[in-house]
């Protein structure tokens, strides 16, 4: 059967059909596949290490051990499928309705600091859905300051107009960040603020904007800070965070015992670790919020060195591939959104890994790919998919 792609047999795809699928600029051949590969290795990873953590946990899994299990699997499989979608829409087609995406956003975080928004751990960031589903709107709202940055800092630079962004731009890009980020401060959700100033300087960096604004915006941001600290716009259950932060023995029954029973995991794993599913920190209890934000402390505990550092280097082989991503796009858009995502996952990675070994202040920031959680796990996978649409669209003779 000339030109389908299986044979007359049926009993399989023949040459051509295999050659087409494999040709050079096929999007088989084009697509990233260390970055699919490893970002799939992680989801799997945290679907065993969720499982360990919440299967004995009958107070949150409604008498069903797989309850975590499935709903982590759901999310990946979920995920996977927003990816594909962002790859056949395609980073450029998404770029002409950024608008609409970044008003989608703000108003699904206002919305949350309405009766419909919900508090988990301290900060107001949630909306129920029920069924046991809830959402999490600030974490698009990472996606879409990538995206609406890039589109305003690209869109002369890429028209063939200026060399780089000029200063009027850089601060049209700034103020576009800064409204959900103000809002997203009201909840309070701090965890995510600080990952939005990371990626506005990300993006900053890779537009090629004028280095007095890095250092203005760094100097600022210390400034920013001692004042938040100074007038006392913190909730206590923050301050209490970074007081145990900078002095590990304080109250390590309350605020500290979280990162306290975090290290003693971690510690008891040792090269190898106890074993999965038989880590005695985990299997007792002691752990809070194990399968969100400290799900790394499983890993270090039931997997020891050997398993955490292979979640470490998968997550440095995302990284890897994306900065190579954003070094051979052909525009500076996708060199920009490409940027930002290294700029997200680095520094939401590093803050949750910190966090458990007590270099980083708690602050309720989950490990890509890794912890349970619908809305992270989507978003992540988003970025997957812009990333890989970038290279997908890049004209393989670059």
């Amino acid at each position: 059967m000339t030109g389908n792609s299986f044979s007359v047999s049926g009993y399989g795809p023949d040459r051509a059909g295999w050659t087409r699928v494999f040709a050079r600029d096929s999007l088989a051949r084009r697509l990233d596949w260390p970055i699919l590969l490893s970002a799939v290795g992680l989801s799997l990873i945290g679907s065993l290490l969720v499982f360990s953590a919440t299967r004995n946990r009958t107070e949150i899994n409604q008498g069903d051990q797989y309850y975590f299990l499935i709903r982590h699997l759901m999310n990946t499989g979920i995920g996977i499928a927003l990816m594909i979608a962002v790859i056949w829409l395609g980073h450029r087609t998404l770029r002409v309705v950024v608008p609409f995406l970044y008003g989608a956003s703000v108003f699904g975080i206002l919305l949350v600091l309405t009766p419909l928004g919900s508090t988990v751990n301290g900060a107001h960031s949630w909306i129920v859905l029920g069924g046991g589903f809830s959402l999490q709107p600030s974490e698009f709202v990472k996606i879409t300051i990538i995206l609406g940055m890039a589109m305003i800092l690209a869109a002369r630079v890429d028209a063939g107009d200026k060399p780089h962004p000029d200063h009027r731009t850089v601060l049209q890009a700034l103020g576009l960040a800064s409204v959900p980020m103000m809002i997203v401060m009201l909840m309070p959700d701090l965890g995510s603020v600080m990952v939005m100033v990371i990626i506005v300087l990300g993006v900053l960096l890779a537009s090629g904007a004028p280095n007095r604004w890095i250092f203005g915006l760094l100097g600022a941001g210390v400034l920013g800070a001692i004042a938040v600290w100074q007038l006392h716009f913190l909730d206590e259950y923050q301050i209490a965070r970074f007081a145990a932060f900078a002095n590990p023995s304080l109250d390590p029954a309350g605020v500290g015992y979280n990162t306290n029973q975090a290290r003693i995991a971690i510690g008891s794993g040792g090269l190898t670790g106890e074993g999965l599913f038989h880590g005695s920190q985990t299997t007792g209890q002691f752990v809070p919020e194990q399968q969100t934000d400290f799900v790394f402390t499983v890993a270090g505990e039931e997997l020891g060195f050997v398993g955490a550092g292979l979640i470490l280097v998968l997550l440095g082989v995302v990284l890897w591939r994306a900065c190579r991503i954003a070094r051979d796009s052909t525009e500076l858009y996708g060199t920009i959104v490409a940027a930002g995502i290294v700029a997200w996952f680095a520094f939401q990675a590093f803050e949750n890994v910190g966090m458990t070994l007590g270099i980083m202040p708690v602050t309720g920031l989950p490990l890509p790919f890794v912890s349970y959680g619908g809305t992270s796990m989507f978003a992540v996978w988003l970025a997957v998919g812009l990333l890989q649409s970038i290279r997908v669209q890049r004209p393989m003779s670059a």
